[in-house]
């Protein structure tokens, strides 16, 4: 796949995408803005020239409190071409929110539940957005930099 030929598609469709092509990132990848993700998910699943119908991952990144930023980096996979992409969006640290991409790829229900959990990053549209790993009763989200953890949980120690 010629990732320029992507993008260039992409930016014929969506008036005023913001995009660019993301370095070192294996398999290639591209960066957009969060507001942009719902499109740009939906063209890549629907357009036969890529037809990406597998979510095969969504991670989270914490890039620390001193950064302001947190990430969502979406795995897409196309099984008739045998073909990867990388997509990346940065979310502001303060309210980490992005539209779900559940109503496209059916396996992003738990992917976005176990980022909600461990991140606190919201995905609006969301049908079932709740704790998947962790009590639905536990303080923080464990996997962002400035979590505190707690010292106890309903009077039972919480050892690390």
């Amino acid at each position: 796949m010629e990732i320029t030929a992507l993008i260039n598609f992409l930016k014929a469709q969506i008036d005023g995408l913001s995009i660019e092509q993301t370095e070192n990132c294996t398999p290639k990848g591209i960066t957009i803005s969060s507001q942009h993700l719902k499109a740009v998910c939906e063209l890549l699943h629907e357009n036969e020239q890529f037809y990406f119908d597998m979510l095969s991952c969504i991670t989270g990144i914490d890039n620390g409190v001193e950064s302001g930023a947190m990430e969502v980096i979406y795995n897409l996979y196309s099984i008739p071409f045998e073909r990867s992409l990388t997509i990346k969006v940065a979310l502001d640290r303060k309210k980490p929110e992005v539209a779900s991409v559940f109503d496209i790829w059916r396996t992003a229900d738990w992917h976005e539940r176990e980022v909600f959990d461990l991140f606190g990053i919201h995905f609006s549209g969301h049908p079932d957005l709740r704790r998947i790993l962790l009590p639905a009763d536990w303080n923080g989200h464990p996997l962002r930099k400035d979590y505190k953890h707690q010292d106890y949980y309903h009077g039972i120690k919480v050892e690390y």
